[in-house]
């Protein structure tokens, strides 16, 4: 197993945790504590294969990602191809709790997924409503389920949320398209 280091522009693949570490002490910017220096040993001699990012300061931080790629242009075709085969949430299954990270990643590349059909979307959001008691504007969780058609995850959410725009208060709130307030399922082409 390799190990790919990036922080910025700087990037390398090595071996060894040696070599990640020496990596990162020639960084001027990284200030590597011991106890950094500790954890980085851990998890690279760890069975943990989901990507560690590290901060460094303020919006910056180095990353590491295991792999079994033998050289730099390995690893970067592997990545170039995982990305134009984006699976979709239905493609995905679930499993164990130590790939959780990775089965996120999937998902959300699932997302941009060129795939033209039918779409369920599932949200939920905050509607705000009137209590009829007391006259004030509360936020209330609420479901709304809709089948879609969309050419992507990511249109398949916008279409949702432009159609409850149109109908619910201005001042609620819809999740994230990335969190787990939001999932979808391809149906199918024909419908």
């Amino acid at each position: 197993m390799n190990f790919y280091l990036r922080y910025f522009n700087d990037e390398t693949l090595v071996s060894t945790a040696d070599e990640a570490i020496n990596f990162l002490y020639s960084l001027r910017e990284i200030d590597l504590t011991p106890q950094m220096e500790q954890d980085v040993r851990q998890y690279l001699s760890s069975d943990v294969r989901y990507p560690k990012r590290y901060k460094v300061r303020a919006h910056s931080y180095f990353i590491i990602i295991k792999t079994d790629a033998q050289n730099m242009e390995e690893f970067k075709s592997h990545r170039n191809a995982k990305d134009e085969i984006a699976p979709t949430a239905a493609d995905v299954p679930a499993e164990a709790p130590a790939r959780e990270a990775s089965l996120k990643q999937q998902l959300l590349l699932g997302l941009r997924h060129h795939r033209p059909g039918w779409y369920e979307g599932d949200m939920m959001f905050k509607r705000v409503t009137q209590d009829p008691r007391t006259g004030k504007y509360i936020y209330r969780d609420t479901r709304f389920v809709a089948q879609v058609k969309a050419d992507s995850g990511m249109e398949c959410y916008r279409r949702m949320v432009d159609h409850l725009q149109q109908r619910v208060d201005q001042r609620s709130q819809f999740p994230s398209v990335k969190g787990k307030n939001f999932q979808f399922t391809f149906l199918g082409k024909a419908r």
